[in-house]
């Protein structure tokens, strides 16, 4: 006899049932091979650095042929300069890595980007594990490295610019490093700070850029030729999906000139948009900042009458740090990301919500992303668009937006009595030091980073991939961003969390007009997976 009994979770409506199930599928990389694992005791007499568009065949190990792997590989110094030589790794001689059980990274050694693989899905792609190689190519006395910082700020980046210097030092005995100052335009400016491991000892303990950032400015030739006038030979650049992009055509340049240049980016977002990584430093930082306004406005309304308390955050296209801060706060009553549109009118919507968390509750805390209702807020605004100096879009304040709204509606159409409460923490966030988890985050990036250029890899982005930090071509995490995947249990854990609807039913909506800009608008977007 069965006795089991279906699981209630069987019977819920999934929060958004017009997504479409189909995974969204990035075009081929160029320097993706497949790996035929063919031989238990072969392995790679050198890096697999080709970057030949046809796929080419290592052997690794002891898998069929029809169980190949592809290696999502990043470009090495040796594609375009095959003469270059290599020496021993100075860390052969470190007293610090002379206990550790395997001092270097084998060549063989990739991290997987799914490790849940169901019975009939695809390998998927691997990426080279980051890390300290047995041989350099370049000498420590020959090394002029120099660091960039561009976008917005984050907490972390001053702890990822110390940790570059003092590992460029440290480990590699590297003296000759400098700091461009004020973002790419920095390159041609000549606007530069010679960095020691003195000079940068305590800026991890300060929020912002220690080298000062900018937007824009981005000139590839003027950058390469000052790169070449220095005798520059490691760029490290650290900054947003824009700034990766730049660092890509930085590459290419150098590549096209034959250049004997390193370029290695790490990933800075503190939206944590990028694609591929697990998560972007100063995420951690952000969602921990973030409890205090929320804290603040479930304090506040929940001293007076009718109290609505709308805390805006950061998250331009994702919702991660909307999303994360509500689900470790417990006091949110309904979170807004852009990932997944609302309607404020009728049945369902967020103006019946309010209502009721009213009368049950006497208040309520409402956590919205910035990105997010903002077809709403175009339209209210009248189309303005505007631009910033990265080509991003700047986003109308959809905070003061919808207080306006709530408190019209309610005020005029409700005649009921509300007390408005509205914190926009967003600089606050950006402008703090980063925490422990955070600060430790940006050591492992920056040192994966320096191990990588010494080794001779360019073209490549930092992060960890399932907990394993790895080399990532850097066309691989611009071609598209990381959105919240409203089909993942983490969304669904947040609607029980704060048991708010999905504002996204169809047939009871006005008209059925907002939800069909919603659908519509949601299947143009590019939705990947948490």
């Amino acid at each position: 006899m069965d006795l089991s009994i279906p699981s209630p979770l069987s019977k819920a409506s999934p929060p958004s049932t017009f997504l479409s199930s189909q995974s969204h599928k990035l075009p081929r990389s160029p320097c993706v091979h497949y790996l035929n694992f063919t031989s238990r005791n072969s392995s790679l007499k050198k890096p697999l650095v080709s970057r030949q568009t046809l796929p080419i065949r290592a052997q690794l190990s002891d898998q069929t042929v029809d169980d190949g792997f592809a290696l999502d590989d990043v470009p090495h110094l040796t594609n375009f300069l095959p003469d270059l030589p290599s020496y021993p790794n100075p860390l052969q001689q470190s007293q610090a890595y002379a206990i550790v059980k395997q001092t270097f990274v084998r060549p063989e050694d990739v991290v997987a980007q799914k490790i849940v693989v169901h019975k009939d899905s695809p390998r998927g792609v691997h990426f080279r594990r980051a890390g300290p190689r047995e041989k350099v190519y370049f000498k420590s006395e020959e090394v002029r490295a120099c660091i960039v910082t561009c976008g917005g700020l984050c907490p972390g980046i001053n702890t990822v610019i110390r940790e570059i210097v003092c590992g460029l030092n440290y480990m590699y005995g590297v003296d000759d490093i400098l700091g461009i100052q004020g973002g790419y335009r920095g390159f041609y400016s000549k606007n530069t700070l010679p960095l020691t491991p003195k000079v940068v000892n305590d800026i991890h303990k300060r929020g912002g850029t220690f080298l000062r950032t900018s937007r824009g400015g981005h000139d590839t030739h003027k950058i390469v030729d000052n790169i070449q006038d220095r005798g520059i030979n490691q760029v490290y650049i650290i900054g947003g999906d824009g700034t990766q992009r730049g660092a890509a055509r930085i590459y290419e340049e150098v590549e096209k000139r034959g250049l004997q240049v390193a370029v290695a980016g790490i990933p800075k977002t503190i939206d944590n948009d990028i694609a591929v990584i697990d998560k972007s430093f100063g995420f951690d930082t952000a969602v921990e900042e973030a409890q205090r306004a929320i804290d603040a406005a479930h304090v506040e309304v929940e001293s007076v009458e009718n109290g609505i308390g709308i805390v805006k955050l950061m998250g331009r296209y994702s919702g991660f740090i909307a999303m994360f801060a509500t689900l470790a706060s417990r006091d949110v009553d309904c979170c807004l990301i852009p990932e997944s549109p609302f309607y404020l009118e009728g049945k369902g919507g967020l103006f019946e919500f309010i209502e009721e968390r009213l009368k049950e509750n006497r208040h309520i805390v409402i956590v919205v992303a910035e990105g997010a209702g903002q077809e709403y807020v175009a339209q209210s605004m009248h189309g303005i668009d505007e631009k910033d100096a990265s080509g991003n879009r700047l986003l109308l304040d959809v905070g003061l937006w919808l207080t306006q709204n709530i408190k019209d509606h309610f005020t005029k159409e409700r005649k009921m009595e509300i007390n408005m409460k509205y914190i926009d923490p967003t600089y606050m966030i950006r402008a703090i030091p980063s925490n422990a988890s955070d600060n430790i985050y940006c050591t492992l990036l920056a040192q994966s980073a320096v191990h990588g250029a010494m080794a001779g890899y360019t073209g490549f982005t930092v992060g960890p991939v399932n907990s394993r930090h790895a080399y990532i071509p850097i066309s691989h995490v611009t071609e598209t961003q990381n959105t919240v995947k409203l089909t993942d249990r983490m969304w669904a854990r947040l609607l029980a969390s704060t048991n708010q609807p999905s504002f996204l039913n169809c047939d009871e909506a006005i008209g059925g007009k907002v939800c069909k800009d919603t659908i519509d608008l949601i299947n143009n977007m590019k939705i990947t997976s948490i």
